[in-house]
C-alpha cells in the first residue's frame, strides 16, 4: 500500500492525538534512559531498592534508549513498541517481586498503554491488524 493511501485512512484528529501521546511517551522514556545512563544518584538508589546495581543501571538505560529510537522510527515503531512494553513489563515484575508501592506498577502499566495507544492512533497498519469495531 502506498504511504499516501495509508495516511488517508487515519483522521487528522487521531493522527495528531497519537503523535501527542507518543511524544509524551518518548519524552518520558528519554528522560528515564538519560537519568540511568548518567547515573543520577536518586535513580541508582531507586534501582538498588529493586536489586539492580549501578553498573546494570547504565546498561538498562542504554537498552531503553535503543528501544525508544526504534519506537520513533516509523518503519520500526511497532517493534519499538513491543520492546518498550517488554521493558515496562520488566519494571512491573521488579516492583511486584520486591514489594514496591502499587503506584510504581500502575505508572509503568499506564505508560505501556500509552505507548500502544499513541501508535494505534497514528498507524493504519496496526489498526488493520487489531481492528476495534464500534
Amino acid at each position: 500500500m502506498e504511504p499516501a493511501a495509508e495516511s488517508a485512512s487515519v483522521s487528522k484528529g487521531s493522527l495528531w492525538t497519537g503523535r501527542v501521546i507518543s511524544t509524551l511517551v518518548v519524552l518520558f522514556m528519554l528522560f528515564d534512559s538519560v537519568t540511568k545512563i548518567i547515573k543520577i544518584p536518586q535513580v541508582i538508589e531507586a534501582s538498588a531498592r529493586v536489586g539492580i546495581n549501578a553498573n546494570e543501571v547504565f546498561w538498562i538505560g542504554v537498552t531503553l534508549l535503543a528501544c525508544v529510537i526504534l519506537y520513533v522510527i516509523p518503519q520500526t515503531s511497532v517493534f519499538g513498541a513491543i520492546l518498550l512494553a517488554a521493558y515496562l513489563g520488566g519494571a512491573v515484575c521488579a516492583d511486584v517481586v520486591t514489594h514496591q508501592p502499587v503506584f510504581n506498577s500502575c505508572f509503568a502499566i499506564t505508560f505501556g498503554i500509552l505507548t500502544w495507544l499513541g501508535l494505534y492512533l497514528r498507524e493504519p497498519r496496526l489498526r488493520a491488524l487489531v481492528p476495534f469495531k464500534t
